[in-house]
């Protein structure tokens, strides 16, 4: 198997909250391979989609078992410090959650966690040892 992800699904709970959040409120642009259930968005070398929670859960054949904290984070990067507090500013005003408010990080960078309204959480980064 190569080592590769081109597509990362999150189930949620109500689809119509979701594109709220992520079109509206975070001002991402909806993908052309989105479908009527599954709404796509197109990023560099990958794909995030949203597919409701129930049918994602029938289509791999186990029981959706919310739990609060999955073990994965998924992370956006930004260019400074000023950019992490701007999109976190933002996610306050949503129905998203503050988990970990943006603050210097003893890896050396600046970084916080939200929650989106299904509970995913997305670290907001600033690392100045990685050039984006």
């Amino acid at each position: 198997m190569e080592q590769r992800i081109t597509l990362i699904t999150l189930g949620v709970a109500d689809l119509e909250r979701s594109i709220k959040f992520y079109e509206k409120g975070l001002g991402w642009k909806r993908s052309e391979k989105s479908t009527g259930e599954m709404i796509a968005f197109d990023m560099p070398g990958i794909t995030l989609a949203l597919f409701p929670i129930k049918e994602l859960a029938e289509d791999v054949t186990i029981s959706h078992e919310p739990s609060r904290f999955s073990g994965i984070t998924i992370a956006h990067n930004t260019h400074s410090e000023e950019e992490v507090a701007e999109i976190m500013a933002r996610v306050e005003t949503l129905e998203g959650t503050i988990v970990k408010p943006p603050q210097k990080a003893s890896w050396g960078g600046y970084s916080g966690y939200f929650a989106d309204p299904d509970g995913y959480i997305f670290e907001v980064a600033y690392n100045p040892f990685w050039k984006l």
